[in-house]
């Protein structure tokens, strides 16, 4: 890969028997192998409260590390991928407040959605709504998506594929993957030649 792109990987839940970090292991590692600088953001990782202020209501300086540190993240990254299952058919709480803590941060860049589900509906109503927002925070939200039913059967703890699926989601993964690049590529490009006014 000589042109390689930095992508964060935003994964949404935080409960205790969580299995949609399967899928958001395998987008990582998968996306890592085709030669990029990929980061995996769990919210159980960041421990953010529920949201009072954004990062940009903070004084320079003053916001909590983590805040800071992640934000940081966002600047610099080409392009997002939200891995969302479904609660109650929106996306998880702690995606949603992990996405406010931010808002300009995510603009002009690409973002693409992948959900996942217990069962066999694979979080596709919960993606529907997680595209309203990430038009609302400024971020092109790809056409294409990726959607994992039973997703504690179809992947490994470490998010290896079980070997039944392993080929057809590697089809499809890379025709995801070629969409995500191309509009990362084509978004840096135009970011380097200037920003729109007004």
């Amino acid at each position: 890969m000589t042109d390689p792109l930095q992508i964060l990987v935003l994964y949404g839940s935080v409960r205790t028997e969580r299995k949609g970090i399967r899928a958001a292991r395998y987008i990582t590692r998968q996306l890592s192998e085709r030669g990029h600088e990929v980061t995996l953001v769990d919210p159980a990782d960041l421990d953010l409260p529920l949201l009072d202020r954004m990062y940009k209501e903070y004084d320079e300086g003053e916001a909590p590390a983590v805040l800071a540190e992640l934000a940081a993240d966002i600047q610099r990254a080409d392009a997002f991928v939200m891995v969302t299952g479904e609660y109650n058919h929106l996306p998880p709480p702690a995606l949603l407040n992990t996405i406010d803590y931010f808002l300009e941060s995510w603009f002009w860049r690409p973002s693409a959605i992948v959900s996942y589900s217990a069962g066999r509906t694979s979080g596709v109503r919960a993606a529907s709504h997680l595209r309203d927002l990430l038009a609302e925070i400024g971020t092109v939200s790809l056409p294409r998506a990726l959607a994992y039913g039973q997703v504690g059967s179809v992947f490994s703890e470490d998010g290896t594929p079980s070997e039944e699926h392993a080929d057809r989601f590697a089809k499809g993964f890379a025709r995801f993957a070629d969409e995500l690049e191309w509009y990362a590529r084509a978004l840096r490009a135009a970011r380097a030649e200037g920003l729109p006014t007004g």
